[in-house]
């Protein structure tokens, strides 16, 4: 045997006894591996280089190369499984149903034993049926004979009383797409979902999904913090007990085999890569990466996620139409470092162009009713207003230099360097009084809302939780006992169980106060009303009654803006249950209609204004001394450049609230930008378009594209991206997208429309023009209308809303039956459908 392929067959030995493979009968048990008639026990000895027996690829040699071979001499063994090595390169292959896939070390004699007999069968994936009612039929199966849920009145009670989980339909639809993803062959798949869209509820649908039709036998839950790992814990438990079993691997190292879904923390398998000392490659067949664009972003998580065969599934609620590409190597600025990390999220699920395998937008959510707007509270300083300059964030601060502390220079931070360094106790104290003064209240107590408030640092989260605790001494006497506030940090002793305490209100006990000189006993809140963190309750956290945000720092990153809004967007209904004088039992009960998010730093206007999407990304200028670094007059120690001089006053200069509507923010808005993209670079509706034939164009744009899995783009989701107000075709985004066509709204469409009627009619003679106006207005828009006037049934009009017997009355006679004629033969009604 040739030197290099004795190398690679060491190699191999060596692999084998490390995942517990024997050679020779042992006290451990006896040997599990056969060796070929040609190779003899000796061989296997300190002189193997030099034994003349026994078959090896050289390491120079993809392994791949001896596939053939190798399928040749499996069938003639009768055995399903090939390792293909070369020593440094290896593929395990299931010769029954697919290709090599690719592994990092050899598999264990008791994992390929379970794989062997598993036969998954995606067919039977694809067609199983998925219904609102798929999870809860693990729950509970025969929830529909109980006699409560026959009764309408009783059925909420039942469904929240027993934890009844049933899908909505965007999530049924997000198990669809990855069904179609399956039927197309694909093993990867990405749900990019916004932040309190149940993306845990989807996941254990999709798991029940792949254990049901038997294409997993086991499930790996990978989240990024401890505080999630419990929380997916429960969740699954309450979802899938009655089928499936859950356990957290940190507390069942010994028995996790037993269970089917294993929930753990990337990091506690990260240390020494140990993944590959307790896991074969083959033991779970769905590996699920929670807020995988974090789980994914650092160090080798991803070499991690790529050690284990079988399907993937990465959840985000971070939008890749954020992606930029920076004009610098700088690693170290925020945004690269995020761009660098979705990139990297996409393509590990399989989507390098962009488009996940379902999405559904805060937009969505908020349209249909299940998640919540904020109420932005802008509220400038004298310091944070000066502060946003055109050049960024800028200040002159008295810091010490050697044993000096007087002596002035200075300091033009970079964002990140400000961050971290500037904040004075006289804006932290004006920041945390305007928050108190201006948050909601909890409905059923009146005492300040549940909020949680965003610091630079952990020092920093340090002062603003004694500031808050002093302000709610002034403002609200003897209720609370410094414990209003509390810092949540990762240097707090049991900081995880108290995001978990916040969630579940019995943070620092239950909240005594009064209202109306009232203690409601029964209604259970947290005594604490505040926590104030810097980013461990950023994403995953799940705490619906937050009625407060308070950004007490600038954001730049538009993917930490959304996960730190998304904290207050879930829907909640607070209730408080009570006996009356007659002891009857009354329910108190108060939907979340919406939520504050207090910006002390205009984070909305740069998103909404300043914030390029659509350009490339450039740093701030680096004011480090000796690169630019503006000189001192050593006369009165004042820069010669321009800028703002910190002082110790500080106040509000401006506060204004604005409710954000159902359309969101820009930062929600940018799916229309994602289409756009890609119709651009089809190169058949390019060449249509630009040939002249729009009609083909946009039959070919509306098979291509129209509510296609791949894509998930329709009509409705990018008519609200584009905030028009009524139903739009494909045509019309063609023509804009091509022509520049603006897509008008339903005013500008009706004015227009008006303004030929008058052309091509007489109506000089006409003194209330404004009054036919609003006829025809009425006629178009409202079918109600439309069918009192043509049926003639004037009576109808007393009870119209819309257009009454007065509104008729102003219409000239000659109007009211020229003008119904000409819009049912000129004018296209469905233009006008209301969205």
């Amino acid at each position: 045997m040739a030197e290099k392929e004795a190398k690679a067959r060491i190699k191999i030995n060596k692999l084998l006894e490390e995942a517990g493979w024997r050679f020779f009968d042992t006290d451990k048990g006896k040997a599990t591996i056969k060796l070929e008639s040609s190779i003899k026990m000796d061989d296997l000895g300190e002189d193997f280089e030099n034994s003349k027996n026994g078959e090896a690829k050289k390491e120079s040699l993809n392994p791949l190369v001896g596939k053939e071979q190798a399928r040749n001499y499996a069938k003639s063994q009768k055995v399903k499984f090939v390792i293909l090595s070369n020593g440094t390169l290896h593929y395990l292959w299931n010769i029954e149903t697919g290709n090599p896939e690719q592994i990092q070390v050899f598999p264990t004699l008791e994992s390929i034993k379970q794989y062997y007999e598993f036969n998954p069968d995606p067919n039977k994936l694809v067609s199983e049926e998925v219904n609102a009612d798929y999870v809860v039929l693990t729950q509970l199966s025969n929830y529909k004979q109980i006699p409560e849920f026959q009764d309408e009145q009783k059925k909420k009670d039942l469904i929240f009383n027993l934890k009844l989980r049933f899908l909505r339909y965007y999530q049924v639809e997000a198990i669809q797409a990855v069904q179609k993803a399956v039927s197309e062959g694909k093993k990867r798949f990405l749900l990019e979902m916004a932040t309190g869209t149940g993306k845990t509820l989807t996941s254990a649908a999709i798991i029940k999904l792949f254990y049901r039709t038997g294409n997993a036998r086991r499930v790996l839950f990978l989240v990024d913090r401890l505080e999630l790992e419990e929380q997916a814990r429960k969740d699954f438990i309450n979802y899938l007990k009655n089928d499936l079993t859950t356990v957290v691997y940190k507390e069942k190292r010994n028995d996790w085999r037993k269970a089917e879904i294993v929930v753990t923390t990337i990091q506690s398998l990260m240390v020494n890569n140990k993944y590959k000392k307790l896991f074969s490659p083959t033991d779970f067949d769905l590996i699920i990466s929670d807020e995988s664009h974090r789980l994914l972003g650092g160090g080798n998580s991803r070499a991690l996620f790529e050690y284990f065969l079988g399907y993937k599934l990465g959840l985000t609620a971070t939008p890749k139409d954020y992606l930029k590409h920076l004009d610098t190597d700088n690693i170290e600025d925020p945004r690269e470092l995020e761009r660098r990390m979705l990139l990297d999220t996409y393509t590990t699920f399989g989507c390098e162009s962009g488009i996940p395998t379902y999405r559904y937008t805060l937009v969505d959510g908020a349209k249909d009713g299940y998640l919540r707007q904020p109420i932005v509270v802008d509220a400038r300083t004298d310091v944070t207003t000066k502060l946003l300059s055109e050049q960024g964030y800028g200040v002159m601060v008295t810091v010490a230099t050697s044993e000096q502390e007087d002596v002035l220079e200075e300091v033009k931070y970079k964002q990140n360097h400000f961050e971290r360094k500037f904040f004075s106790d006289e804006t932290n104290r004006v920041f945390c009084k305007t928050f108190i003064e201006n948050g909601l209240k909890d409905p059923i107590t009146g005492e300040f809302g549940k909020s949680l408030v965003f610091a630079v640092s952990q020092n920093h989260a340090a002062k603003l939780a004694q500031l808050l605790n002093e302000y709610a001494h002034q403002f609200f006497p003897g209720k609370y006992q410094s414990d209003f506030a509390v810092q949540v940090t990762s240097n707090v002793q049991n900081s995880q169980q108290m995001t978990v305490d916040y969630s579940n209100d019995k943070l620092l006990g239950f909240s005594n106060f009064a209202k109306d000189n009232e203690i409601l006993e029964s209604y259970k809140t947290s005594k604490a009303r505040v926590c104030v963190t810097v980013g461990m309750m950023t994403t995953g956290w799940d705490c619906p009654n937050i009625l407060n945000l308070a950004l007490m720092r600038p954001i730049f990153s538009p993917t930490e803006f959304i996960q730190i809004k998304g904290r207050g967007t879930r829907v909640h209904t607070f209730e408080h249950k009570f006996k009356n004088e007659l002891g009857e039992t009354e329910t108190i009960s108060i939907d979340k209609a919406t939520f504050k998010l207090f910006d002390f730093f205009a984070t909305c206007e740069y998103f909404e204004e300043k914030y390029q999407y659509d350009q490339v990304l450039k740093l701030p200028k680096n004011f480090e001394q000796g690169d630019d670094f503006p000189t001192v007059d050593d006369n009165n120690l004042k820069p010669k450049r321009d800028g703002y001089e910190y002082t110790d006053n500080d106040e509000i200069t401006s506060l204004n609230e604005q409710q954000v509507d159902y359309t969101g923010m820009k930062v929600d808005r940018m799916f229309f930008q994602q289409f756009e993209e890609k119709v651009k670079t089809d190169e058949e509706i390019k060449q249509l378009m630009e040939a002249g034939d729009v009609e083909v164009a946009t039959a070919r744009a509306k098979e291509k594209y129209d509510n296609k899995p791949e894509e998930y783009f329709d009509l409705e989701k990018l008519r609200r991206s584009l905030k028009i107000d009524r139903k739009i075709g494909w045509r019309e985004l063609l023509e804009l997208i091509y022509f520049g066509n603006q897509i008008k709204g339903k005013d500008d469409l009706l004015s227009d429309e008006f303004e030929k009627f008058i052309s091509t009619n007489n109506v000089a003679d006409i003194n209330d023009l404004q009054g036919l106006r609003y006829f025809f207005y009425a006629y178009i828009t409202d079918p109600s209308v439309r069918e009192i006037i043509d049926q003639q049934d004037f009576t109808e009009l007393y009870h119209n809303p819309t257009f009454n017997v007065e509104d008729f009355n102003r219409v000239p006679d000659e109007m009211r039956s020229k003008l119904p004629y000409y819009v049912k033969t000129y004018v296209p009604l469905n233009k006008f459908l209301s969205a």
